[in-house]
């Protein structure tokens, strides 16, 4: 059996909530965000090799700026395939776009591998909260409507759904309600993928994938009422998608990493 009988699947890399900074002495709770995105890098090509995409789900930078995001394409110059990026509540929305679209990572639909992507800027100028303009919403509906046979993965920052962190309930996706009624509309969507929370999750829902992934960076307490971190390594999250749809997912940790948390903090 060749390989054009037998595709091997479309290998497919999360990034997430690195937090980098134009000072590469930049720490978040006392972990350098370079150092630790390095560790997460050698972890991928030690356990799983290349990538056919990455995708980057927001707060990319601390600082949001120019300096910080440049710092993050040469960090993927490691994985030489494509890779498309969104903005989370750290990120400055114009910064990142233009550096984006320096690197053609500012696709907002890919198709590749016999799946789509697509990714939904879901940031709110000044605020932590996320939300979905409208026109965020009918481009979801448009696309999706657009491809019905393509097995469908769609990504964007804040979460979607209640993740059991009463701190974090009000800083995810308010108008979730308007969301799923999109998706819910169309059967081909298999995996909704966000990051935000800092901390691996994995539901189902309707015959949907609903998956988060922990920080490249710092690591949230899993249902944690109120803001709390825990020592656990930097990670990330690796799909093999089969053009049946179906697929499979890990996250993995750098647990060589070396850290000092600050783990009295009460924000950041």
């Amino acid at each position: 059996m060749n390989e054009k009988e037998n595709p091997r699947p479309l290998r497919v890399l999360q990034l997430t909530d690195p937090h980098l900074m134009a000072d590469p002495a930049g720490a978040l709770l006392g972990v350098n965000t370079r150092d630790s995105l390095d560790a997460v890098i050698e972890q991928v090509l030690a356990q799983h090799g290349q990538p056919d995409l990455v995708l980057a789900t927001g707060d990319l930078a601390q600082d949001g700026s120019a300096e910080a995001y440049r710092v993050f394409a040469e960090k993927l110059r490691a994985f030489p395939c494509g890779s498309g990026w969104i903005a989370g509540n750290h990120d400055v929305r114009g910064v990142l776009e233009l550096v984006a679209s320096e690197q053609q990572a500012n696709r907002r639909h890919i198709v590749q591998g016999g799946w789509q992507f697509i990714l939904l800027d879901s940031s709110v100028p000044g605020k932590v909260f996320g939300e979905l303009a409208d026109s965020e919403l009918a481009f979801l509906a448009d696309t999706l409507a657009q491809n019905p046979a393509l097995p469908t993965l769609v990504a964007l920052h804040h979460h979607p759904v209640d993740i059991g962190s009463d701190w974090m309930e009000q800083i995810g996706l308010r108008n979730r309600d308007a969301f799923w009624d999109v998706v819910d509309r169309f059967p081909q969507v298999r995996i909704v993928l966000w990051g935000h929370i800092h901390q691996e999750h994995d539901l189902h829902r309707k015959g949907v994938r609903l998956l988060a992934t922990p920080s490249t960076c710092i690591q949230f307490t899993s249902g944690s009422r109120k803001f709390a971190v825990e020592e656990l390594p930097p990670g990330y999250r690796w799909f093999e998608l089969e053009t049946s749809g179906e697929f499979r997912t890990e996250v993995r940790r750098a647990t060589d990493f070396e850290f000092d948390l600050d783990s009295n903090s009460t924000g950041y």
